[in-house]
């Protein structure tokens, strides 16, 4: 892996001729505290003021808050208090109360049961799939359950493949979610049961993967992964000649698991590559174990039937446990994945009250933002991703979770999950790795990203370049630009680079916006790997 010639501000103190450099590389301006200055006044205060001065927030909302990480004291504050829309900052609540209140090593199961009595290689009765909520379960997992299945002497099934999705309520998606983003693979409706199509693990999503065709006039080449019946494809794209423009774009239809995919495109262009959600996932994730029974030579007598719980008694023939949870919060927290967010939402609430849904798990992260501190007379949340325009959180709340946590038995693997800025590795970096390099914030600055149209947040920690460890919250709402990204990034890498205990403060202005930026509506780690 390459590394960035500007790493921290530690490798700026042992190699003092790169402080030039780094200065000439963030345009800087350094001073010093004013005579007379109040002892709270070091000039960070003007410094974040300029940068939150930005024309792109016009009219907009901020409400920033820095603090010292080992005291609390508070270093700046523009209305802290004031209650902003965080977008995926709100997975800094979920994310903390499913390590207190499931802990790091929690796991999901997946069962294969049955009530059924067995003669010789025929089973009669019901086969149960029982999900226990894991949005991480591939294809391949599946697989594993039927060779297990397989593998003890069953070849015949004479009842119907039951799957069990009672764990968690039937409210698929949450509330005041967008309903243009229905087909969006992050915005995929919840089920117990379900199936991620690969290691980004975007449970209850196939990929759809289009090629030109050899000539003009030739429909495209679709494939799905993993392979399934269980959507239909409805191809009315075609393909024209090279340097013609690529149209080519797919979607799911409202209500169905019909995929459309519509469009031109040309003759040797690359593949249109779309994570698609399917409509109820608890049949898709039967659908796909059905077709892997079938394959290891275990013939069912009836089609799957979802929706209903195993009896009491069962007898359990296979089962599959996912990765622990301080595992999984890697692709959650560094991708910033709605699914998983809300999956564990609906598990807290089943866990602490037996109950799988939206309600009872906020609850259960209410109750434990309570303990930490956090003033939850302030906040509203409704989902457990952020990706509803209800939730509101201060920044100054956030700021108090992030202080609060750190004194947690499992604190060091939840910060290990938040995204580094500039490390070029995705599994490292996620939705910060190719922002503020070369700057002292890179391989430096952690934080929880946030995008929503006209709202947008980091809060995390950055080291200052007196070595003191920070905290910041940013969160940005009402502003008409397209991102304000480098504004966020601006307030950050100064914090980098100045040391703010001896009140010498080296303010970084904004970068202005770039046509290779992502949008600021969503998260880029949304788009794939094109930004993160």
């Amino acid at each position: 892996m390459s590394r960035p010639v500007i790493h921290t501000d530690r490798r700026l103190k042992r190699h003092g001729w790169i402080w030039p450099v780094v200065i000439g590389l963030v345009c800087t301006l350094t001073w010093s505290a004013p005579a007379g200055a109040g002892p709270s006044d070091t000039g960070l205060k003007g410094a974040i003021d300029k940068i939150l001065a930005d024309a792109r927030m016009d009219g907009g909302a901020a409400s920033v808050v820095i603090a010292d990480a080992a005291t609390g004291e508070r270093l700046y504050q523009r209305d802290g208090t004031d209650r902003l829309m965080p977008a995926s900052n709100t997975k800094l609540a979920t994310s903390t109360a499913a390590m207190a209140l499931l802990g790091p090593g929690y796991r999901f199961r997946t069962d294969v049961l049955s009530t059924g009595s067995r003669h010789g290689s025929v089973l009669r009765g019901d086969l149960y799939l029982r999900g226990g909520g894991d949005p991480t379960t591939l294809a391949v997992n599946y697989d594993r359950l039927a060779a297990d299945l397989a593998a003890s002497g069953i070849t015949r099934v004479t009842g119907r493949l039951v799957a069990d999705d009672t764990r968690f309520d039937t409210q698929r998606l949450g509330r005041s979610w967008a309903a243009d983003d229905e087909s969006s693979y992050y915005s995929a409706q919840i089920s117990p049961l379900t199936v991620a199509p690969d290691t980004d693990y975007d449970s209850g999503t196939v990929i759809v993967e289009a090629l030109p065709g050899a000539e003009p006039g030739d429909k495209p080449q679709v494939k799905i992964t993993p392979p399934t019946d269980y959507v239909r494809l409805d191809i009315r794209g075609t393909t024209v000649p090279a340097g013609q423009a690529d149209t080519l774009a797919v979607e799911r239809q409202h209500g169905t698991n019909t995929i459309t995919v519509s469009g031109n495109i040309p003759v040797g262009a690359s593949a249109t590559k779309e994570w698609v959600t399917v409509w109820e996932p608890t049949g898709y994730a039967a659908a796909v174990f059905s077709d892997a029974l079938g394959r290891h030579g275990v013939r069912l007598t009836g089609g799957p039937r979802p929706g209903r719980p195993t009896p009491p008694g069962a007898t359990l023939l296979a089962s599959h446990s996912s990765m622990p949870l301080k595992e999984l919060l890697l692709p959650f927290m560094k991708l910033s994945n709605n699914m998983h967010a809300e999956t564990l939402t609906k598990t807290i609430g089943y866990e602490t009250s037996g109950r799988g849904t939206w309600d009872a798990g906020l609850a259960a992260i209410r109750g434990y933002l309570e303990k930490e501190g956090v003033k939850t007379t302030t906040i509203r949340q409704f989902d457990g991703s952020g990706l509803t325009r209800m939730n509101l959180f201060p920044a100054e709340q956030l700021a108090t979770l992030l202080l609060s946590v750190r004194d947690a038995p499992w604190y060091a693997e939840w910060y290990a999950s938040l995204p580094v800025a500039c490390n070029p590795d995705r599994a490292v970096g996620g939705t910060l790795r190719s922002r503020m390099c070369a700057t002292p914030a890179a391989l430096n600055a952690r934080g929880k990203t946030g995008s929503l149209t006209g709202a947008s947040a980091l809060s995390g920690f950055v080291t200052d370049a007196g070595g003191r460890e920070l905290v910041y919250s940013v969160v940005l709402n009402n502003y008409l630009a397209s991102s304000v990204k480098s504004i966020e990034d601006a307030i950050v890498v100064t914090l980098a680079s100045s040391d703010t205990a001896h009140g010498t403060i080296t303010a970084v202005p904004p970068k202005a916006a770039r046509g290779t930026e992502p949008p600021g509506d969503l998260e880029c780690s949304w788009l794939k790997p094109k930004f993160c």
